[in-house]
């Protein structure tokens, strides 16, 4: 029997528990808010549709009763506040911090074995901040976060050839960031052929340039996050887990000098099945990726460095 929790019942975090619901990923599936009846409320109404989309999986809304949670597989954390108008990013990592931080001591209080995917933002921080407090192995928190931008890096590949987004392959790494993402171009590919055979270089750089700024892009648009692709984007971590499918993922991992980098939580290609992350895949870059994760590694630690001075770490 498999049990998952997501918390933070918000946009993102329903999402991801509707497509864990409707797709029986989990026997049992619980979601969590702080705000009564959300959760509740929620999980009710994707009940009502059990008949319609056919499925059986066991729904329980909670508001903070975190001994619901018990035993729980994996945890999908959303929790966390978007950046208000006037609030400065250390402000928000201050109190994002605080969420986060208290979230998980009360889910590790019942799940102690619980494997945990971090969305909360900035995500790179905040599942760092996980992995130093909890003091837990470095394959039982990561983020989510290449599994996103991964999707919307083939999303742009798929509409640039006019071709079935199923047979694209692509990844991107780095930090999770408009600025700090990489999508690997030179891994890219249509049915196995390389991307480059069947676009131009500057038709390439425009599907770059889109994926970076994929989020912001849906934020403009909808004038707030999205919700489907990274609600989506977490069922699918949690489905190679509970499953065991040991799927390649790029997902924000803590690496001990795998690409030159040590003490940092950062996007990577992972092997995900039933222990988290079960091992690091170190991509062949060339140099001027290479130079590009260095870049992306330096603003993370620049992020990260905040956790001290607000002492959080």
């Amino acid at each position: 029997m498999s049990k998952v929790t997501v918390v933070g019942a918000g946009n993102v975090g329903a999402t991801c528990a509707n497509v864990i619901a409707t797709r029986e990923i989990a026997d049992e599936l619980v979601l969590l808010d702080i705000k009564e009846g959300v959760s509740e409320g929620k999980m009710l109404d994707m009940f009502q549709t059990a008949t319609l989309m056919d499925f059986d999986t066991k729904l329980v809304g909670v508001t903070n009763d975190y001994a619901a949670t018990a035993n729980s597989d994996v945890v999908v954390i959303t929790s966390g506040m978007p950046r208000k108008p006037g609030m400065t990013r250390e402000e928000l990592i201050g109190v994002n911090a605080g969420i986060v931080a208290s979230v998980i001591s009360n889910v590790l209080k019942y799940s102690p074995k619980a494997i945990i995917v971090m969305i909360s933002n900035p995500m790179d921080t905040m599942t760092y901040l996980a992995l130093k407090k909890t003091g837990l192995p470095k394959n039982q928190i990561f983020g989510m976060g290449g599994a996103l931008d991964s999707s919307r890096f083939k999303c742009y590949l798929s509409k640039a050839l006019n071709a079935n987004s199923n047979e694209i392959d692509g990844m991107v790494i780095g930090g999770h960031g408009d600025t700090t993402m990489i999508p690997l171009v030179s891994k890219a590919c249509y049915k196995g052929v390389p991307v480059s055979d069947f676009l131009s270089k500057e038709a390439l750089d425009e599907v770059v340039a889109s994926t970076m700024v994929g989020g912001a892009t849906l934020t403009k648009l909808l004038g707030t996050s999205a919700w489907y692709a990274p609600g989506a984007a977490a069922a699918f971590v949690v489905e190679s887990i509970v499953r065991d499918q040991k799927k390649m993922v790029p997902c924000c991992a803590y690496l001990e000098g795998e690409y030159g980098q040590k003490d940092i939580c950062i996007g990577v290609p992972v092997v995900l099945g039933k222990n988290g992350v079960e091992r690091v895949v170190e991509l062949k870059l060339s140099d001027e990726e290479k130079a590009l994760f260095a870049k992306s590694a330096e603003a993370v630690r620049k992020t990260n460095n905040i956790l001290k001075e607000i002492k959080a770490l």
